[in-house]
C-alpha cells in the first residue's frame, strides 16, 4: 500500500508550496526544512536553468522537475508545468497546476523558476528537463498559455492526483499541460467542450500515456479516504487489472518528441558538488553521474 500512495500523492499535490498549505494532512503540503547551503546550491542550480532557457533563443519552453522519489516505478519526473518568458510575474515563472488542499480544488499558479526548483522533495540530488520547440509552435503555445481566459476554460473543477488522460470528469497538473498543447498546436477555438475537444485531438495523434500497474488495491481503498486519489473516470478493465494510465512529464515528452519536428531537450541535474547539463532525449545516469559530452558546473 505504501508503494501506491507515494505514487498518488507525487503527482502535483502542493505543486505551488506555501500557496498550497493547508492545516489538512501534513502530506497534502511537503514543507521541506532546507538549510542556508542547501537553499543556495538550489539557487545555483536554478540559475543554470534559467540560462539554458535563456540560451534556446525561444520565449516558451516545457518544463518538469524531480520530486519524491519515484525510482521505484522507474518514474524520476511527477511534475511539469510552462515556462513563459514573458510572463507577468517574473522571466520564465512556470505557469502551472496545483491542488489547493485548503480549498480542495485545483487552481493555476506562476511561480517563479527558483521556486519550481526549490519544490523538490530532495535538496541533495534533483533533476529538471527542459523542451524546447521550433519558432512557428513555440509561438503558438506562448499566445495560447498566456492567454488567462484560455488557460482557466482547461482548468477542471475536480482534482485527481492519478486522472484519466481522455477524461473530463478530474484532472491532475500534467494532464493540463498536455492539454494545453492540444489547444494551441490543434488551433482549438475557444467554444464549448474545450478540454474535450481537447482530448480527441490528442487521441488522434496517438497520445497514449503507458499504463502504471499499481500492484494492489491500496489505491482503491485511498480513494475513499483520500480527496485527491479517484478511479471512477479510468475505464472499467483499468481498475480490474490494477492498471492506471495517468499524464506524467514522460509521456508528454514523448508526444512532443513525436509530433514536432525538431523539438529539442535539455536535462540537468545537481547534487551537492556539481551540476550536470545533458542535451539530448536518452536520459540522464542516475545519480547524476556525468557522461561523454555533458557540461559540469561546480557548485560553490
Amino acid at each position: 500500500m505504501r508503494r501506491t500512495w507515494w505514487l498518488a500523492i507525487a503527482l502535483c499535490i502542493g505543486a505551488a508550496g506555501a500557496q498550497a498549505a493547508s492545516a489538512s494532512p501534513r502530506l497534502c503540503d511537503r514543507p521541506s526544512l532546507l538549510s542556508a547551503q542547501q537553499q543556495d546550491r538550489l539557487l545555483q542550480f536554478a540559475a543554470v536553468a534559467r540560462r539554458e532557457l535563456e540560451a534556446s533563443g525561444e520565449r516558451v519552453a516545457l518544463v518538469a522537475r524531480s520530486g519524491i522519489d519515484l525510482s521505484r516505478f522507474d518514474v524520476r519526473y511527477s511534475h511539469a508545468g510552462i515556462s513563459l518568458k514573458a510572463s507577468d510575474n517574473a522571466a520564465w515563472s512556470v505557469r502551472q497546476l496545483y491542488f489547493a488542499c485548503d480549498e480542495g480544488r485545483p487552481r493555476l499558479y506562476d511561480q517563479g523558476l527558483a521556486g519550481f526548483v526549490l519544490g523538490t522533495d530532495d535538496p541533495s540530488v534533483g533533476y529538471v528537463s527542459i523542451v524546447s520547440v521550433p519558432r512557428e509552435a513555440a509561438t503558438d503555445l506562448e499566445r495560447a498559455a498566456l492567454d488567462n481566459a484560455r488557460a482557466l476554460r482547461l482548468l477542471a473543477a475536480d482534482y485527481s492526483a492519478n486522472a484519466f488522460p481522455f477524461s473530463v470528469r478530474y484532472q491532475n497538473c500534467n494532464q493540463w499541460v498536455i492539454e494545453m498543447l492540444a489547444a494551441a498546436w490543434g488551433g482549438l477555438d475557444d467554444g464549448e467542450a474545450l478540454r474535450a475537444r481537447s482530448q480527441a485531438w490528442l487521441a488522434g495523434r496517438h497520445y497514449d500515456p503507458p499504463a502504471i500497474d499499481v500492484g494492489s488495491h491500496a489505491l482503491m481503498f485511498a480513494g475513499a479516504f483520500v480527496p485527491w486519489i479517484h478511479y471512477d473516470d479510468h475505464p472499467e478493465q483499468d481498475r480490474y487489472a490494477l492498471r492506471f494510465r495517468t499524464s506524467l512529464p514522460t509521456s508528454i515528452e514523448a508526444f512532443v518528441r513525436a509530433q514536432v519536428p525538431g523539438a529539442r531537450r535539455v536535462e540537468l541535474c545537481h547534487d551537492e558538488r556539481h551540476v550536470v547539463v545533458h542535451r539530448g532525449w536518452e536520459p540522464l545516469a542516475a545519480g547524476c553521474r556525468p557522461g561523454p559530452g555533458d557540461q559540469v558546473v561546480a557548485l560553490d
